[in-house]
């Protein structure tokens, strides 16, 4: 990892909780920011930024009266100096300006995917932190999805050989639009399939397999209405030899498997999602008992053929992430995922961008940091 946090700006007293102040308090706030904060030994959620109401009250409720609530992040902002993280959790148009105030205003920070729209932006917060000696870090939190651990175990061991192919799928049925800035087509809002699900797929198959060299991409928008891709595939060939499939869609009436990853020496397949979203979603939260598990029924399967047998699923582990920032903080260390590390998915994306719009294979090198805006 690339971050060079300092360890005289970063590191805090182990005597007291680390202050977190929480902006936006949407999808990605309440159901996975909040609670994976508030479940973190040494985080104490000091304060949300949110201009709703109604979610402030929900704040409140699901986090405690004494919770501080502001209506906009210049208030947040004008006690930078009780707190000693920012989290942004805000819609994709404010991640770099929001990101950007926050190490100005020397604090660590943590936002959410996707970090920025270019890898240049990713960059340009990248070497701010490092000139600032502060952490900055992209909540890539499907790296502690149960299916993704397993696999990393499997490859580890030499289950498969050699890889060969890695196919991996975020697809979904969702014929009608939903509305909101997520299904916008302006450019600036960074929304559509490829910059939400596909940084999740990019990250994922360039933590497993390295850096790629080229990208092709085919990008359409199917649904009546739509503005943005919802309906994406990418293919990336890897330095390594390996050759990443990737989907992510919204209009898939059949799901497709999870993963299918080819070796020389065998297959694992895998079905269904990794359990946590929906159980963030229902309101369970860790620590309350066994948290990730996955039913036996659910477990993918290895071998080769007819000759399979079902892997145990690992559990599980989104709360990882945020026990690896508090760490950081504390000691100065590097952070679980890393702004270079985003700059690097952001590059791929572009590419496919570029792919998709000119109907050709984009080629790219590690010193690319603006593919797709030539």
């Amino acid at each position: 990892m690339d971050v060079a946090t300092s360890a005289a700006a970063t590191a805090t007293p182990t005597s007291r909780p680390l202050r977190v102040g929480l902006i936006g308090y949407g999808l990605a706030g309440s159901v996975f920011h909040a609670p994976l904060i508030a479940a973190t030994d040494g985080l104490v959620l000091d304060t949300v930024v949110t201009s709703d109401p109604e979610r402030q009250r929900q704040a409140r409720a699901e986090h405690g009266e004494d919770l501080r609530t502001v209506a906009n992040a210049d208030a947040l902002f004008a006690r930078a100096d009780a707190l000693d993280l920012v989290v942004v959790a805000s819609p994709n148009r404010t991640h770099v300006e929001l990101a950007r105030r926050a190490l100005e205003a020397d604090l660590a920070v943590v936002v959410d995917k996707p970090l920025a729209a270019r890898a240049a932006e990713a960059e340009e917060l990248a070497d701010l932190a490092e000139r600032r000696g502060l952490l900055l870090s992209v909540f890539q939190n499907r790296r502690w999805d149960n299916d993704f651990l397993t696999l990393r175990d499997l490859i580890d061991q030499g289950a498969l050989g050699d890889v060969w192919r890695f196919e991996s799928r975020f697809e979904r049925w969702r014929p009608h639009l939903k509305g909101g800035w997520r299904e916008s087509g302006d450019p600036a809002d960074v929304g559509g399939l490829l910059y939400d699900l596909g940084s999740h797929l990019v990250d994922q198959a360039l933590v497993l397999f390295g850096p790629v060299d080229s990208v092709h991409a085919e990008s359409d928008v199917r649904r009546p209405g739509a503005r943005i891709d919802d309906d994406t595939f990418i293919a990336l060939h890897h330095t390594s030899g390996v050759r990443s499939h990737l989907w992510t869609s919204a209009t898939a009436a059949h799901l497709g498997p999870r993963f299918r990853v080819l070796g020389s020496e065998a297959a694992y397949v895998k079905h269904g999602l990794d359990p946590q979203e929906d159980a963030l979603r229902a309101g369970e939260r860790p620590g309350r008992g066994r948290w990730g598990v996955e039913p036996e029924s659910a477990w993918g399967v290895l071998g080769a053929l007819e000759n399979t047998e079902p892997v145990p699923s690992r559990d599980g582990d989104y709360p990882a992430y945020y026990a690896a920032v508090a760490d950081a903080l504390r000691t100065g260390g590097e952070p679980p995922v890393t702004a270079r590390e985003a700059a690097r998915a952001l590059r791929v994306l572009e590419a496919a961008r570029l792919s998709a719009a000119e109907g050709r294979t984009v080629r790219i090198t590690e010193t690319d940091t603006d593919t797709a805006h030539p």
